[in-house]
């Protein structure tokens, strides 16, 4: 088979993988239907976390089931499913309570950009869809895999709920989902802080009520202008940045909460947030846990995250996927073996 490999930064190549295997009988294999780039996979391609040697990559994928060992349950070959970026048994005490990020036998993909994928704990991280779903919704089957759930998780971890004010740093595939999680919570303002005029378009059909394209100072003024003077009930920061954290933690009101869901690269003023009663919640999102409701709102079409996807290419052309993201050419990258 086919698959992406990272050989360092810039460097990401279309070479030729061993086809994997079952190796536990927990194990499934799943024949790709669609993959993507993801924008925690652009730290590695950019050269801030390293590369040490050539490496599989990729964490995101929908397809189908091609056979399964002999502890498996609940898919078949056959079925049509999503897999959270973070694969889970969905039955250890961590998971029992929701918290199937945090697996306590927790494992990862062997890069699922490729045309086959080794899935562990195939019961407890797949989910099946009804049927074989039409080709116009394997792009939104494909964000549940991380964007959405991801975008979902910052607005669960902050709280977002009905007649909530939100702002959303970040403009990227999970910032848009995270505007979209956050109009199906019940959130009735909804600011989306973007630059960008099509990352803009795509938030305002997510349901955004307001566009703010200052950042710093200016940034934060601007939405406290638009939630009484004190800033947004709750901020998703969907970068990871350190400037996107200092960014969402002016722009939160006091009393309110800020949803990380953008990998770390900086800290926080704990002080600040201390004597501003403001809380802090977050991290890899609990695919699993959200999974089959969002999988609901997509086979209803209530949702449609798939709109996230503005380039889509065979994935012998990794290199220009990751490029095109690296240049904000594309929101995100979608390929196909």
């Amino acid at each position: 088979m086919h698959g992406a490999v990272i050989h360092a930064p810039g460097d990401v190549r279309y070479e030729e993988r061993p086809d994997p295997t079952i190796l536990e009988p927990t194990d499934a294999l799943v024949r790709t239907v669609a993959a993507c780039v993801c924008g925690s996979d652009l730290w590695r391609y950019r050269g801030i976390s390293p590369v040490n040697q050539p490496t599989p990559i990729g964490h995101e994928f929908c397809g189908i089931v091609e056979s399964v060992g002999e502890a498996v349950t609940t898919v078949k070959p056959g079925d049509f499913v999503v897999g959270g970026f973070n694969p889970s048994d969905n039955a250890c005490p961590v998971c029992r309570k929701g918290a199937q990020a945090n697996c306590q036998h927790g494992a990862h993909y062997d890069g699922a950009q490729a045309d086959r994928i080794r899935i562990p704990w195939a019961d407890g991280t797949l989910v099946a869809t009804p049927s074989m779903p039409d080709d116009d919704l394997i792009p939104s089957l494909l964000a549940l895999s991380d964007v959405m759930c991801t975008g979902w998780h910052a607005a669960v971890s902050a709280g977002v709920g009905p007649g909530s004010s939100v702002a959303v740093v970040g403009d990227g595939a999970v910032g848009l989902c995270a505007v979209l999680a956050s109009v199906q919570l019940g959130a009735t303002t909804v600011i989306a802080m973007s630059r960008h005029e099509a990352r803009q378009q795509v938030a305002r059909e997510f349901g955004a009520t307001h566009i703010v394209t200052e950042r710093d100072e200016a940034g934060i003024a601007a939405i406290r202008d638009l939630t009484d003077g004190i800033g947004a009930d709750c901020v998703l920061e969907c970068v990871g940045t350190e400037g996107a954290r200092h960014q969402a933690i002016g722009s939160v009101r006091d009393g309110g909460n800020v949803g990380l869901v953008g990998v770390p690269h900086g800290d926080l003023p704990v002080n600040d947030l201390f004597w501003r009663n403001v809380g802090v919640k977050g991290g890899p999102a609990h695919c699993r846990a959200y999974l089959p409701h969002l999988m609901d709102l997509v086979w209803s079409k209530a949702i449609n995250p798939g709109r996230v996807f503005d380039l889509d290419l065979p994935l012998s052309q990794i290199g220009e996927a990751y490029a095109a993201m690296d240049e904000r050419r594309a929101i995100k990258s979608l390929v196909r073996p």
